[in-house]
């Protein structure tokens, strides 16, 4: 058989030519932004390692465990990660001053878990200005999720307190529609935020709530305005305090004997902080809402996410306290924030990144309760929108009823 000389040459230099376009072509499909290359991811992170708040500092150290475990583990996508943390003081000024150092000087990817609802308000416009990612921040405020439109690159982790006052609202037209609501409530944007949710909540049925009594945070107590509560004749009491006044408040209901069915909002349902300091028997029965699975629950001792948690801290944080909910949300943050990172491949520009936080379908990280899944659009940037109703029982929160959603009930026709 003979063969054609021109055409083997002139399949030769196809052969090279193709040969040579092959590394190009593998490079064409990955895409980088500042701080990622082919070997290296930078975040950038601020949180309060000192000030009046710092016991949150451990938030930012458990994120920085996580991610070495990580690079322990090879990296996401072969890509370590470089997780520069740096401390704010819980100070407005102080975030900004950071922020602009992560990201005008070390040029990070994005900003990861920064925290404090003073230190990320201070930062939102000047991030979105920058078209930097400011993912899944630590805080509940609604600001940092309902308005999209003008801050399209900031989303928060937290489930919002919009979110949390909408789900005891729906607990509340669920278990006890014919209750009559007495609530304390503080008289700040927090209050403001959680009391919305519960009264967009209950909808036509707002009523319901026959007292409220606001507080200031300057004021020393809130016995008058419990003595007040109670004398409305209300049955079921919806505390929406923070941990002093809680406290305050739950140790009154106890001295004045009222009996409500307590609903306490999350913020405050630390038990050594809060239920401890006002009596374990006045707190019996309280009911609130939780996402992050607590690891010192016996009924959880065989759990997975438990099990791998607690081999977490063992291994990357000994000294750790198991008690403190703080680690708990910091390694959720992490591999939440992980969990991106992946899904957005070999396209690490922070547009894609952005997009990736935004597209996430039923993601559950580790320490959320079963039930419970994170799920984003370009339009929606709260990813919880469910949580795990508890009752107080001895000296710690139980399980019971399931997963309640924020979700308007679905009225029947």
């Amino acid at each position: 058989m003979r063969i054609d000389r021109r055409w083997l040459n002139m399949m030769g230099a196809t052969m090279l030519l193709s040969a040579a376009l092959a590394p190009a072509a593998a490079l064409a499909g990955k895409k980088y932004g500042p701080g990622a290359s082919d070997t290296e991811i930078r975040l950038g992170n601020f949180v309060p390692y000192s000030g009046p708040v710092s016991a949150y500092g451990v938030v930012g150290k458990t994120m920085d465990a996580y991610f070495r475990m990580i690079n322990d583990q090879g990296g996401i996508n072969g890509r370590k990660i470089t997780f520069i943390s740096y401390d704010d003081a819980y100070s407005p000024p102080k975030a900004v001053e950071q922020a602009r150092k992560l990201i005008e000087n070390d040029e990070v990817l994005a900003l990861f878990g920064t925290l404090g609802t003073p230190s990320n308000t201070a930062i939102m416009k000047y991030v979105n200005a920058k078209k930097v990612p400011h993912i899944f921040l630590s805080s509940g405020g609604t600001r940092f999720g309902n308005d999209p439109q003008t801050y399209p690159w900031t989303m928060p982790f937290n489930p919002s307190y919009e979110t949390e006052g909408r789900i005891y609202a729906n607990l509340i037209l669920e278990r006890y529609p014919d209750a009559k609501i007495a609530v304390l409530v503080q008289n700040d944007d927090y209050g403001k935020d959680i009391y919305k949710g519960v009264k967009e909540g209950l909808g036509d049925r707002v009523s319901m709530i026959v007292a409220e009594a606001p507080y200031d945070l300057s004021d020393a107590t809130v016995d008058s305005q419990m003595v007040k509560l109670k004398a409305s004749g209300a049955d079921l009491f919806l505390n929406l305090s923070t941990p002093k006044f809680a406290a305050q408040a739950i140790r009154k209901m106890g001295e004045l004997n009222w009996k409500p069915v307590h609903i306490l909002n999350n913020v405050a349902s630390q038990v050594g902080a809060v239920l401890a300091p006002a009596g374990l028997e006045n707190a019996q029965g309280a009911i609130t809402a939780l996402y992050l699975k607590d690891p010192t629950d016996p009924a959880l001792a065989n759990d997975d996410d438990v099990v791998k948690f607690r081999e977490f801290l063992q291994k990357y944080m000994p000294d750790a306290d198991l008690n403190n909910s703080l680690y708990t949300i910091g390694y959720a943050m992490a591999e939440s924030m992980a969990h991106v990172l992946r899904e957005a491949g070999d396209d690490l520009t922070r547009e894609n990144v952005m997009k990736a936080a935004l597209s996430l379908r039923d993601f559950k990280p580790g320490m959320i309760y079963e039930g419970i899944t994170m799920n984003t659009g370009p339009g929606d940037h709260f990813p919880f929108e469910e949580m795990q109703i508890m009752v107080f029982r001895g000296d710690r929160w139980i399980p019971e009823g399931g997963v309640i959603s924020a979700k308007p009930k679905v009225k029947d026709r």
